[in-house]
């Protein structure tokens, strides 16, 4: 009987890692804001900027997957930026995507859409004044 129920327990466990094997990737949340923290996350968050801020977006995620984040930043209907970064077999994590422009940012209504392998996940509108 010990046998037989070593070999049961060895197949419950089996069966639950396999179950309960790696999250697949997804976004909890989509962040803007003018600074980071040093998890990559945004520190200050708000939706209007100045002519000459860094306008940081920062993407959420949780699972153990892999996969890319891109973010396509537009302004007047015209793509201004669609920069891409690869994650992976992270858990919990924050990546960031900065929009600058050194000349400075002409003032009106932005929006930034966020995809996760080629799917939108959100978008977050934001004004520069």
């Amino acid at each position: 009987m010990p046998r037989l129920n070593a070999h049961l327990a060895a197949a419950i466990l089996l069966a639950c890692v396999a179950a309960c094997g790696p999250r697949p990737l997804r976004i909890t949340a989509i962040q803007l804001g003018r600074s980071l923290n040093a998890d990559h996350s945004v520190a200050e968050f708000t939706s209007v900027f100045g002519q000459r801020d860094t306008v940081y977006l920062s993407v959420l995620t949780v699972g153990g997957g892999s996969g890319t984040l891109s973010v396509r930043w537009t302004f007047g209907g015209n793509v201004v930026g669609e920069p891409k970064k690869r994650v992976a077999d992270r858990d919990v994590a924050a990546t960031d995507f900065p929009l600058q422009n050194a000349g400075g940012f002409p003032p009106g209504q932005y929006s930034a859409e966020v995809f996760l392998d080629g799917k939108s996940v959100g978008t977050r509108t934001f004004r520069i004044e």
